[in-house]
Order: structure tokens, then sequence, then C-alpha cells
């Protein structure tokens, strides 16, 4: 069978939501609750999804990085960057994807901001 198992709506619009749409719309949704909260607190941050982190030939570490956090200074802004493959290779399905997304940005929320990551957001210290 070739072409899509759904017409599209919309020609050029594909109907269904790619995964990776999917993860910036988590991603989103996440930051946004986050920001409501913290944003007197955190100042002006980017926020960002790659696919992959690029580590380079040297890096000696076992594990990729799930996430990237580069302090800002003066006019720069704070910049999170969050990485969708490793993230997801680590799930097993939504739920345990929603939690992996959760914990990281607001581990990388509260480094910013220099707090525990239960203090940004109680439900990362729930046990499940």
């Amino acid at each position: 069978m070739r072409g899509p198992a759904v017409l599209p709506r919309r020609p050029g619009t594909p109907e269904t939501r790619t995964r990776r749409d999917r993860f910036d719309d988590l991603v989103l949704a996440v930051v946004t609750d986050i920001e409501e909260r913290w944003q007197e607190h955190l100042g002006l941050v980017e926020y960002a999804v790659e696919d992959t982190p690029q580590v380079p030939d040297d890096w000696e570490s076992a594990t990729v990085p799930l996430a990237s956090l580069v302090r800002g200074s003066g006019a720069t802004p704070s910049r999170l960057v969050v990485f969708r493959r490793p993230i997801e290779h680590r799930c097993a399905g939504r739920s345990d994807l929603e939690a992996m997304v959760l914990t990281v940005v607001v581990e990388q929320v509260a480094e910013l901001l220099g707090v525990a990551p239960e203090v940004v957001d109680p439900r990362v210290g729930e046990d499940d």
C-alpha cells in the first residue's frame, strides 16, 4: 500500500500529528505550566527541542544527555534544550514519556533557579 492511510482535509497538511509534533506539544505544556508559576524568578529563558545532542568525539560519559542548559548573561537569555530521541528511547509508553519530560524540564529549571526540583514542581518528588 502506498500513500497516506488517511487523506488530509487540507492538501499538503498531514491529517495525523507526527511523533515529533506530539513531543513538542508535550514539552510546550510542561514549559508553559512551569513558566506560569516561576516567570518572575526565571527571567528570560528560551526553550527548544532538538532530536539528538551533538556530543564531541572525545565524549567519555556512558550516557547521552537528555537536555542542555546554557545560562544567559546580560541581555542574552538562558537556553534550555530538550533532546527528543534519547528521552523517547528511555520510555515504554506515553505515561513514561510524560513523566520523563516533566522530570527533565523541572530538573533543568531547578538548576537554573538554584533550588531542589521538588520546589519547582512537587510531582517530581512523588513515588509511583
